[in-house]
């Protein structure tokens, strides 16, 4: 039976069933791969930065019916599909039009005279092993540098976005990318196991849960592999202090909500200054309980169900698991009925380091907040977790935030923001968070050869 289908999470209904991959065809997908690797990566800079443009284009053109894909998968508003359809347009637009310099080779000083160079050329074969809560997005991240680096890719995308994978896959086809050079598998994961071991495969990037990082990297150790990990998240909000309350509440709606809290770098854990703590909460919850979760087909909706029943039934155990122990939802704390893959949006407070909340991902509309008495401990809760992806810091004094801001463990610190991506800017983490970088130009270095060309003289 295939595990490929568009189960749209609004209303339960399995939309289309799609065959998973033969072993032949799995293996002709690398074989196709590879020879696309051994023509494309002698194309010229200007070449592959003209096929991104036109990628980015065909994104544009179809914005519309690319939306509706990713809405009718995985339960996204309408308006925020759109959103990341134009982010893809970005990163596509980016790495055309900044390619070259990235690519640029780099002269050496040299102690002994003579010449040294380094040059960047691609490797292989890539495997991208994305998911489903941004399926055009984390694609782009991954595909976008590396096919400007003249590797091809294979793309294993997740069992819930078949539809959307399709319609990347025709992208790249439409704008004349060489055959072979961007390939969609629908794979298990017992061949992808076979995917990664393969040979002439040079590198894999994954972005998912702790759980599938380690299962790959293990997979990828064994085989000499290298590989970019982009895991969970439990980023910190740290509400240092405000003149205006209401400004830090709406932040903060803005980083828990966006996506239905269905993001590894969105702010999860809000860290609060006593002196303006219970204002904060009793606005926070306010404004949460505002937010009627709708039709995500609707362009008025702000909030959809999660990205499936299976998705709110595990959040709703673990809210339900922590009020157990002890703490509590000021607003929230449920699914909106048993059936349904709606879930209320949730605050909840009192959350202690002996809960097994604390040091938990909340993948989906639920904010824990907790009461600083101090800089000090205020740094301490934010650090307090396995997590190292990214946070944020609000405060009106610019050289605190600086400050704080060094003693902060994660890959990324947003300043009077609650986060955010661009495709200049580098997105990764460190600790469980994962290892290496995509984005901007650290996002073109994971998967080349810097090879070394010396000229004695």
């Amino acid at each position: 039976m295939s595990i490929y289908a568009v189960t749209n999470p609004a209303t339960g209904e399995v939309v289309k069933k799609y065959p998973t991959a033969t072993g032949p065809e799995i293996a002709e997908a690398i074989a196709a791969a590879d020879a696309a690797f051994n023509g494309f990566k002698f194309s010229t800079v200007g070449d592959r930065a003209a096929l991104l443009h036109r990628v980015a284009d065909l994104y544009a053109a179809r914005r519309d019916e690319l939306a509706a894909i990713i809405t009718r998968e995985m339960g996204k508003p309408i308006f925020q599909s759109g959103f990341e359809v134009d982010i893809c347009v970005s990163i596509y637009r980016y790495y055309a039009d900044n390619g070259a310099r990235f690519l640029a080779d780099e002269e050496l000083e040299v102690a002994a005279g003579g010449t040294a160079t380094v040059r960047k050329q691609g490797l292989g074969v890539i495997l991208g092993i994305m998911p489903w809560n941004y399926p055009y997005y984390q694609v782009a991240r991954f595909a976008a540098p590396n096919l400007m680096n003249g590797n091809s890719v294979l793309l294993k995308h997740a069992p819930q976005c078949p539809e959307s994978a399709l319609a990347m896959e025709r992208i790249f086809t439409d704008a004349g990318a060489p055959d072979g050079a961007y390939v969609n598998i629908f794979a298990t994961n017992e061949q992808i196991a076979d995917v990664i071991a393969d040979p002439r495969v040079q590198g894999v990037s994954l972005t998912g849960s702790e759980r599938a990082g380690s299962a790959v990297a293990e997979i990828a150790g064994r085989n000499l592999k290298k590989v970019v990990l982009e895991l969970g998240g439990s980023d910190p909000f740290i509400l240092l202090d405000t003149k205006n309350v209401d400004e830090a509440v709406g932040r903060a709606v803005f980083g828990r909500m966006v996506n239905g809290g269905q993001a590894c770098n969105a702010s999860k854990r809000f860290v609060v200054m006593e002196d303006i703590y219970d204002e904060f909460v009793e606005k926070f919850a306010g404004a949460l309980q505002a937010i009627e979760p709708g039709d995500p087909t609707d362009p008025k909706t702000f909030l959809g169900p999660l990205s499936s029943q299976a998705a709110a039934d595990n959040l709703d155990r673990q809210v339900k698991a922590a009020i157990a122990e002890g703490a509590v939802a000021r607003t929230g704390g449920s699914k909106l009925d048993e059936g349904s893959a709606y879930f209320r949006p949730t605050v909840l407070t009192n959350v202690t380091p002996e809960m097994n909340v604390f040091h938990q991902e909340l993948f989906g509309p639920v904010a824990m907040v907790f009461k600083a008495t101090s800089e000090e401990e205020a740094v301490r809760l934010a650090n307090d977790t396995p997590f190292g992806l990214g946070s944020s810091i609000h405060t009106d004094d610019e050289e605190k935030a600086l400050r704080i801001a060094g003693q902060i463990e994660a890959g990324m610190v947003f300043i009077n923001e609650p986060g955010g991506t661009s495709a200049e800017l580098p997105f990764g983490g460190i600790k469980r968070s994962g290892v290496g970088r995509e984005l901007g130009k650290y996002g073109m270095d994971e998967f080349v050869n810097r090879k070394l060309i010396r000229v004695k003289k």
